[in-house]
């Protein structure tokens, strides 16, 4: 079963531009990453009136959308937990999350002093570091949000 790490912090914080960074030297040292993002709300990919969509529409409970070098699936049965996901990465060596604050998974909380500089996660006992442009003294390492390659350097040796 592939590893997984929550990244988490208030809403524009550089979760996603931190994501977006870590995978490159991650994948530049050999593994195999992906990614599951948490949304609050309801979302469609699929284009009403598409081949694809209209299988869902007439009741598919499953669709897998197929071209060379992509697959996307649209399934129905989806829980609002992590491990009723983690089945479909089990080929991969981590799987990041942004997102899933409360779920008990290894976290790592992104603060920026511009949005608020007080940790959202300092008690949880599954915070395992923090990225941020503050100074914190907390009970976990704490990285600079450019500081990339250490975080790397971080998860590789703690998880990887």
């Amino acid at each position: 079963m592939s590893k997984m790490i929550c990244i988490v912090g208030r809403s524009q914080s550089g979760k996603t531009t931190l994501i977006e960074k870590l995978i490159p030297v991650l994948k530049t040292r050999g593994y195999r990453i992906g990614t599951i993002k948490h949304s609050h709300h309801v979302f469609d990919f699929d284009k009403s009136g598409k081949d694809s969509w209209r299988h869902k529409d007439a009741g598919a409970e499953t669709v897998i959308i197929a071209s060379p070098g992509k697959i996307a699936m649209v399934k129905n049965d989806h829980h609002e937990n992590l491990d009723d996901l983690h089945k479909f990465f089990d080929d991969l060596d981590l799987v990041i999350t942004e997102g899933y604050k409360n779920e008990s998974k290894p976290k790592i909380e992104v603060i920026r002093t511009a949005r608020n500089p007080e940790p959202l996660l300092a008690r949880d006992p599954n915070l395992v570091a923090v990225v941020t442009d503050a100074q914190l003294d907390l009970p976990v390492p704490v990285f600079g949000l450019e500081d990339i390659a250490g975080l790397a350097n971080f998860i590789e040796e703690t998880y990887l």
